[in-house]
């Protein structure tokens, strides 16, 4: 499916992943962004500006705190409002938590549960009702779904309803040949996941995967860029990408 003058709607999408996303479908697939993000950082504008004078496509920026169904109902709104239409979803949204299970709090389980789980679910729920025909809706999860290991019960658990509602997402759309899937990456070399791991972790998890390294951003957005262009035969689906860190 080619991009060019299509939209794609990016939750985060301008920082970390969702910016590295949202750079290569402008560069090489001349798509027309909607760039979610929670809080302003002060570069969002100049950010967008780069965009849109270096690849000469549309974009617009949409700031607001997600976390309930109304919250996602007025960002889909709103895109539809000022780009004429959706074509691809992708949901950026996340929060981790690395601690014992007998000590995280209720708080803290609810913040996730509300971050990881019910933003998801209204996000796809969304995107069923709003994405054009023959489109695309991503969610990005993580390869902690296929480790077996401790002090991560809350954010695997969270996640790990994202991949259930993905593949019941995917068969209601069929008849409307829009393709849902998860990309799962490893650990990866954010501010996300250094404030979670102590150095000795950092190196464990680099010790296991390709080239000694933690997942770049820049291995992931090629693959949802793909999920959005050529991969229109894949739906329903987690895809693993972790240098070897771990295979479902």
């Amino acid at each position: 499916m080619s991009l060019s003058g299509k939209t794609a709607l990016i939750t985060g999408g301008t920082k970390n992943l969702g910016k590295i996303t949202a750079i290569e479908l402008a560069s090489k697939e001349k798509c027309n962004l909607f760039l979610h993000h929670n809080s302003n950082q002060g570069d969002e504008e100049a950010f967008a500006k780069e965009l849109r004078d270096k690849y000469g496509v549309k974009v617009e920026l949409y700031q607001g705190k997600l976390g309930s169904q109304a919250s996602l109902t007025q960002l889909f709104d709103a895109a539809v409002e000022r780009m004429g239409r959706i074509d691809i979803a992708i949901n950026n949204v996340g929060k981790v938590l690395k601690k014992p299970f007998t000590e995280v709090t209720e708080e803290e389980f609810d913040e996730m549960d509300l971050v990881n789980n019910k933003v998801a679910f209204f996000f796809i729920s969304e995107s069923m009702k709003k994405v054009s025909d023959g489109g695309r809706i991503i969610t990005l999860v993580t390869s902690l779904l296929a480790v077996y290991t401790p002090f991560y019960p809350v954010y695997q658990g969270t996640k790990a309803a994202v991949e259930y509602y993905t593949k019941a997402a995917s068969k209601e759309l069929m008849a409307r040949n829009i393709t849902v899937n998860c990309v799962a990456p490893g650990p990866m070399d954010t501010p996300f996941f250094y404030a979670q791991e102590t150095p000795e972790a950092v190196e464990f998890y680099k010790s296991n995967a390709l080239q000694q390294r933690l997942t770049d951003t820049r291995d992931i957005a090629p693959i949802i860029s793909f999920l959005a262009t050529n991969g229109g035969w894949i739906t329903g689906q987690v895809i693993f990408a972790n240098g070897g860190l771990a295979a479902n």
